[in-house]
């Protein structure tokens, strides 16, 4: 199938959806007000809003009232580079290190000292590089409860400086 082909295969599914919604609107309008007749509007809304949503989704090939998708953030704030050889080489190999067993152990140690809420945003923040926003979303809390739990982690884990090197890179 060529793009063509395949533009009117789907404008063609649309209009066959929309024909049906209508006709369902038909017989739900002529449906009266009785006890059996209001199950069979109720069904038939049903089936409504379900070909409503997915005539919408055909139309903007997404899925309808998705807040999170990229197109409602700010997609084009982030830009890719296309040609790396526009780049100079910079040669940069991170230093693999083994931790210690003292070292794991006070990690360890200082993930304990935090509850469950402060140790689950501190390290979706530090460790996997979520963004507040993020968090937020993934845990189902607000935005300003996740920074709270992040600020009182780092508060705890700098009061135990017991720690050679950085906390942060956990």
């Amino acid at each position: 199938m060529n793009s063509i082909e395949l533009e009117n295969w789907a404008d063609t599914l649309i209009i066959q959806y929309e024909e049906g919604r209508k006709e369902l609107q038909r017989q739900h309008s002529e449906l009266s007000d009785s006890k059996i007749d209001k199950l069979d509007k109720s069904q038939i809304n049903g089936m409504v809003s379900s070909m409503t949503f997915s005539i919408d989704w055909m139309k903007k090939g997404r899925r309808p009232g998705n807040m999170r998708g990229i197109d409602k953030r700010s997609a084009y704030q982030k830009r890719a580079l296309v040609d790396v050889d526009l780049i100079p080489s910079l040669d940069i190999q991170p230093k693999d290190r083994e931790l210690s067993e003292e070292e794991k152990r006070e990690i360890y140690n200082l993930l304990l000292d935090l509850s469950n809420r402060e140790r689950q945003c501190y390290l979706l923040h530090f460790a996997q590089g979520y963004s507040m926003q993020q968090i937020a979303g993934e845990l189902n809390i607000k935005k300003p409860s996740v920074q709270t739990f992040v600020d009182r982690a780092k508060k705890k884990i700098n009061s135990r400086k017991s720690l050679s090197y950085d906390c942060h890179t956990i």
